[in-house]
């Protein structure tokens, strides 16, 4: 075996064992182990600086999905990496955008299922009670996604929150900035529209029907202004209502937090991820949902079917690129899908298997 090339040994810790070996009989082998040890290093540089170069290349939608895509390959799962929503919600979502301020509620269906959603009122310090708006959009469906977790994590109905909404946006990649314009007054809007809300849930069979009222929060301490200058507090403390605490126990179904925070600008998106989710652990054949159906679901504020179709069939491969394996597809008849473990979304298996049940008769 020739003489070792030491020039190829660069890094000075690597110069420095090299050293250190100087003059013993191992020499020859310290110097070949350090060669290939400098040979790995190169190759990983190599690696990722081809990595960063690819990623600089792409858009910032595209370079988020990506990185997001390898963490979710290469990521073992952790309790971090698991968020909960109770699985009605992945059925049945809240409207995408703000209604007008004299509509108070909003009705979705799926089959032979719906869900109401009745704008509230909160009281105020001075004793008035003010209107809230119907909740909407990616940050409502985000917040109850956040909250459902800390409760099931902590299995307690009441939720500290006073200090968390910080943490949250930054993890959602919001940086938090207060103020009437600031990135954190729309999630206190959202938070305080949720606890004033009502959800009735109802089921029907053609025969009979019923309905279910799942007021989600019992308690919520809203800190408002004095002045309209003021900005309004974000609240201490929410405390889930016993009955749907006791619903999101047993029916909450798990997603990947990662993905949230890649959807966290898109309502649309989320509802997909979530319906998706429910679906592909709730079926034992294969499934087509009709566009019409679809229409019905994730339809909403598309006056052209054609409009409606393109619009789904970027979304969902924004979501099929983050899973690869996913057995779905968009055809002219609809949306197919076929069973699949839950390693397909990067989550274990569901609580909520199966369809929910009807609600009792009210």
């Amino acid at each position: 075996m020739g003489p070792i090339d030491e020039s190829l040994i660069r890094d000075a810790d690597l110069r420095e064992e090299l050293e250190k070996a100087r003059g013993s009989m191992l020499f020859a082998t310290v110097a070949r182990h350090l060669v290939e040890r400098q040979a790995k290093r190169d190759q990983e540089a190599a690696q990722k600086a081809e990595r960063a170069s690819f990623l600089a290349s792409l858009t910032p939608v595209q370079r988020r999905r990506e990185i997001v895509r390898e963490v979710i390959e290469t990521e073992p799962l952790t309790p971090d990496s698991l968020s909960y929503i109770h699985s009605h919600l992945a059925l049945c979502g809240l409207p995408y955008r703000r209604l007008p301020e004299t509509v108070t509620e909003y009705e979705r269906t799926n089959g032979r299922t719906a869900i109401v959603v009745s704008a509230g009122k909160l009281r105020a310090p001075d004793g008035s009670r003010l209107q809230q708006p119907v909740p909407f959009g990616p940050k409502a469906r985000l917040l109850i996604a956040h909250l459902s977790t800390d409760a099931v994590r902590n299995n307690s109905p009441t939720v500290e929150i006073a200090d968390s909404l910080s943490g949250f946006m930054r993890e959602l990649g919001i940086e938090p900035k207060g103020g009437p314009r600031g990135t954190i007054q729309p999630f206190k809007e959202q938070v305080n529209a949720l606890a004033a809300c009502r959800f009735e849930i109802s089921a029907w069979d053609g025969k009979r029907a019923a309905t279910l009222d799942a007021k989600p929060f019992q308690r919520v301490d809203v800190w408002f202004p004095r002045n309209a200058d003021e900005r309004m507090l974000w609240p201490t403390t929410i405390t889930f209502s016993d009955s749907f605490f006791s619903s999101l126990r047993k029916h909450a179904m798990p997603v990947n937090t990662h993905v949230l925070r890649h959807l966290a600008n898109s309502a649309r998106k989320l509802d997909l991820y979530f319906w998706i989710n429910y679906r592909l652990h709730s079926i034992d054949t294969k499934l087509t949902v009709p566009w019409a159906s679809l229409a019905i679901q994730f339809g909403d504020g598309f006056g052209r079917e054609r409009d409606f179709r393109a619009q789904l069939a970027e979304e969902l491969a924004d979501i099929k690129s983050l899973f690869p394996k996913l057995p779905l597809k968009l055809t002219e008849q609809g949306i197919t899908l076929e069973p699949a473990g839950p390693d397909v979304l990067a989550i274990p298996a569901p609580k909520a298997a199966k369809p929910a049940r009807s609600p009792k008769k009210s």
